[in-house]
């Protein structure tokens, strides 16, 4: 995967003015700082950029053709994948909420019974407050975020386009789903996480 002309314009300010704040770097560009999250998010990832607390961003003097980038990018949504956690609209908070313990989830993915194809997402945060709520046996169908406000991933997308999605969209995991919204399993933080200190690892 290639850079985008503004992740290249961010890497140019960088150089020419390092250190630099990701404040001063969205003023540059006529942005907000939260506009440019998910473009700060993977140059930094990947090792371009190195982000100093108190400091600001530095050019690490990496291309984005330094090993861990190829690397990364190299990587398939389908090669980090996990199992989802799969329930019906039916299913009980009460119910959910002990899935959710049981598998030590962060969300649950609702599918349709017909044709398994994802219908919803609730996740922890949801649970809690339908918990608090007295909501218990309350069917998820109620509560749950309903397609299509639900961000997805494909399976054939790199690992390093999830990243910007769960960053870009301030998620905890992704559902990963066919053209036609079938689930096939998903990516978290964790996943993502995980895979960068791997190759960075195998670079030592």
């Amino acid at each position: 995967m290639k850079l985008s002309p503004r992740q290249e314009e961010i890497i140019s300010i960088v150089k020419n003015h390092e250190p630099i704040t990701g404040d001063e770097i969205a003023s540059k560009l006529g942005l907000t700082k939260s506009t440019l999250r998910s473009d700060f998010a993977v140059l930094t990832m990947t090792g371009i950029l190195d982000a100093r607390q108190k400091v600001g961003y530095i050019y690490s003097g990496l291309t984005e053709k330094s090993l861990l980038y190829e690397a990364f990018s190299e990587y398939l949504v389908k090669d980090i994948m996990v199992q989802a956690i799969t329930v019906t609209p039916d299913t009980t908070v009460q119910n959910a909420i002990t899935h959710l313990f049981m598998y030590d989830a962060g969300s649950i993915y609702v599918i349709d019974e017909a044709d398994h194809k994802l219908a919803g997402i609730v996740s922890r945060k949801d649970l809690l407050r339908s918990a608090i709520g007295q909501l218990m046996d309350t069917p998820l169908a109620i509560i749950m975020t309903r397609m299509p406000n639900i961000i997805v991933a494909q399976p054939d997308q790199t690992a390093l386009d999830a990243a910007r999605l769960i960053s870009e969209h301030q998620i905890d995991s992704l559902p990963i789903v066919t053209a036609d919204y079938e689930i096939l399993g998903k990516v978290s933080k964790t996943h993502i996480v995980n895979l960068l200190v791997e190759l960075s690892q195998s670079e030592e």
